[in-house]
C-alpha cells in the first residue's frame, strides 16, 4: 500500500518538477530488504529548493493532487490517511557523509526515484541513534534496523 502510494507521489514529482525523489526511511529500507517493517509514513528526500524558495509552488502542486498540508514545519502532507514527510536530500552529506552522486537512480515502471544502498542505510541509522528524539522515542526500532542491515550486509558478503 505505502509503496504504491510512494510511486504515485514520485510520478507527480517526476512529471511536475522533473525531480527523482529518494525513497527514504523505513519504506526505503523495506524496499531494499524485502522485509515488512510496518512503516508508519512515507519519508521522501527532495532538492531543498522545493522546501525553501519554491515551497509555495510545491504546496500548490500537491494540493492539486489532493495532498493536504498537515505540518508546515515538518513539510508533512496527508493524502488518504497516509502521511508524506519531505526533507532535503542535500542534508544527507552533512548528516552522515553520503554524497548525492553515490546514491543510485532507479526507474521502475517509468517512474524515476533514488534509493540508498544497504551500507548507506546503515550509516543513516547509526547516525540517527545519536539524535536526541530518536534515542528517546525510536531507539529500539532503530537498533532492530541496524541489526537487520548488518545481517543483510553479512549475507551479501557471503553470497
Amino acid at each position: 500500500m505505502k509503496k504504491k502510494a510512494f510511486f504515485e507521489n514520485a510520478k507527480i514529482l517526476n512529471d511536475e518538477f522533473n525531480v527523482s525523489p529518494l525513497m527514504y526511511g523505513s519504506l526505503g529500507l523495506e524496499y531494499i530488504s524485502c522485509e515488512d517493517l510496518n512503516s508508519d509514513d512515507i519519508d521522501i528526500l527532495i532538492p531543498s529548493v522545493y522546501l525553501n524558495e519554491k515551497w509555495n509552488m510545491f504546496i500548490d502542486v500537491l494540493n492539486k493532487y489532493n495532498y493536504v498540508l498537515v505540518d508546515e514545519h515538518e513539510h508533512c502532507f496527508d493524502r488518504c490517511g497516509i502521511n508524506y514527510s519531505y526533507a532535503s536530500i542535500e542534508e544527507l552529506e552533512d548528516f552522515c557523509e553520503i554524497k548525492l552522486n553515490d546514491i543510485r537512480d532507479i526507474c521502475e515502471e517509468g517512474i524515476n526515484f533514488k534509493l540508498l544502498s544497504l551500507k548507506q542505510y546503515l550509516k543513516v541509522y547509526k547516525k540517527s541513534i545519536e539524535d536526541g528524539y530518536r534515542i528517546n522515542v525510536r531507539k529500539k526500532k532503530d537498533s532492530e534496523k541496524i541489526k537487520l542491515l548488518e545481517a543483510l550486509l553479512k549475507k551479501e558478503e557471503n553470497d
